[in-house]
């Protein structure tokens, strides 16, 4: 590549020139490397540094002001580091949102309520999601693919807007209300709003696509000629369902549960504008302490003990898991 003439502007158009034959030979090394025997570990690089750079990071600085005393200046926390007097490096550790957290009743109720809101909202998105996702999987390709957008068509709207939609439909003399009365079930309208069942109802709707998908795509892979082999043995079809297709399709269930469950413990909205002002959550304690009381520190030692909360367990299933495959192959 030769470089064209400088004019007025020279020093402008040889830093420009440099970084376009800069980068051209970047592109060309990438390609070589890639070409190369170190190309797939260039590829995996990529996303892992992806990762680095936008969860590990912000990650740290979350832990970083978990452990920082609150001030009123600005930002409302102190340094981890700082300089004496005496020119000396002071650490300034700080533990009072962590003691907050196991000694405030509040707090405790809090992550008692978002990991119920969240085990029983999965267990609904299991019992709904399951039949739906098997009819889906037995039903024809043509039909499949039709049941799938009517499956992820919620998706196309916010998830606000269909939260406000609930609302409408669970107020006093929302549709549901009405609808009981017309038929005689009730009286008066029935209190559904600003109560722990409109949250359980909320997320339930909201994130029973991320039950189905992986539902679908395990049960796809099914052999359904087993079951026709487990009748021709005098299995029931609730026999041969607990015998066959419940266990193949345990790692669909598994995975549309974690899917379900992670996010549901840090929700905010839907309990927020469901459950009304009682339904205490991590979320909106959260959102309290960054927003209205400014306490960051304890905002983030919040958020530092969720994360806790929910990777230990997987943690810990996951290496279960491992060691039971280990076991099964040395048994095989």
């Amino acid at each position: 590549m030769q470089r064209p003439a400088s004019h007025d502007g020279g020093a402008w158009w040889d830093l420009w020139f440099h970084v376009v034959v800069g980068l051209f030979r970047q592109i060309g090394a990438l390609g070589r490397e890639l070409r190369g025997s170190r190309g797939r570990y260039v590829v995996i690089a990529i996303p892992m540094l992806w990762l680095l750079a936008f969860f590990l990071a912000p990650l740290l600085v979350v832990l970083k002001i978990s452990v920082a005393e609150r001030t009123g200046g600005v930002p409302p926390y102190s340094d981890l580091v700082a300089i004496g007097e005496q020119g000396l490096i002071q650490i300034n550790l700080s533990l009072k949102g962590y003691a907050t957290l196991l000694t405030d009743p509040l707090y405790v109720e809090s992550y008692l309520n978002s990991l119920q809101f969240a085990s029983i909202s999965t267990l609904g998105c299991l019992l709904l999601g399951y039949p739906i996702a098997y009819g889906i999987a037995r039903a024809t390709p043509a039909w499949r693919m039709f049941l799938l957008v009517l499956v992820v068509l919620p998706f196309w709207t916010s998830s606000l807007l269909r939260t406000y939609a609930l609302i409408g439909l669970l107020r006093d003399n929302g549709m549901v209300n009405q609808l009981l009365m017309a038929i005689g079930a009730t009286d008066a309208p029935i209190r559904l709003i600003d109560t722990p069942f409109a949250v359980y109802v909320g997320i339930t709707y909201n994130y029973l696509p991320f039950m189905v998908l992986p539902l679908v795509a395990n049960l796809m892979r099914l052999d359904f000629t087993l079951l026709q082999a487990a009748a021709d043995l005098g299995a029931k079809p609730w026999r041969a369902f607990l015998s066959v297709t419940l266990p193949l399709s345990l790692p669909g269930i598994i995975a549309g549960s974690l899917l379900v469950f992670i996010p549901a413990v840090g929700e905010y909205v839907i309990p927020a504008l469901l459950g009304g002002p009682e339904a205490l959550s991590i979320g909106s304690r959260i959102w309290e302490d960054f927003f209205n009381a400014r306490n960051y520190p304890l905002a983030a030692a919040v958020a530092v003990a969720m994360l806790v909360l929910i990777v230990v367990p997987m943690l810990l299933f996951e290496a279960s898991q491992e060691r039971r495959a280990e076991k099964e192959a040395q048994r095989a």
